[in-house]
Formats: structure tokens, sequence, C-alpha cells
């Protein structure tokens, strides 16, 4: 019974990596907004159209605004 609890336990660890990929690419990519891909992949990310919109946000990349 051991093991399954072990078996279960990486696999929950390995989901909820997988869950936050974009959270985790749009850190990496010190993204302006990554606290909303944060809050967007935690409350709709289970959901799929949720996920996508997360990851597609996290890729995004700001225009730069030159000043004068």
């Amino acid at each position: 019974m051991e093991l399954y609890a072990v078996l279960f336990v990486v696999l929950a660890i390995l989901l909820l990596g997988l869950y936050f990929i974009p959270t985790y690419i749009a850190l990496g990519k010190k993204h302006k907004n990554k606290g909303g891909v944060f809050l967007l992949n935690l409350f709709l990310g289970f959901t799929f159209f949720g996920w996508i919109a997360s990851l597609l946000w996290a890729f995004y990349k700001e225009k730069e605004v030159k000043r004068k």
C-alpha cells in the first residue's frame, strides 16, 4: 500500500508541474504580467481554453515603448 501512496504523490507533483507550465514560462521570460498569467492559469487552467490562453499570454511579447 505504501508504494501506491508514493506513486500517487509523484504523479500529483508531475501533473501540477505540467499544469503550471504557462506560469513557469512567464516567470522565466520575466513577463510584465506574470501575476495575471498565474491567476488565469490557477483559476481557469483546468479548462482547455483557459490553459491555452494562459500559455499564449505567457509567450506574448510586450512591445517596448521608445521615449524621446
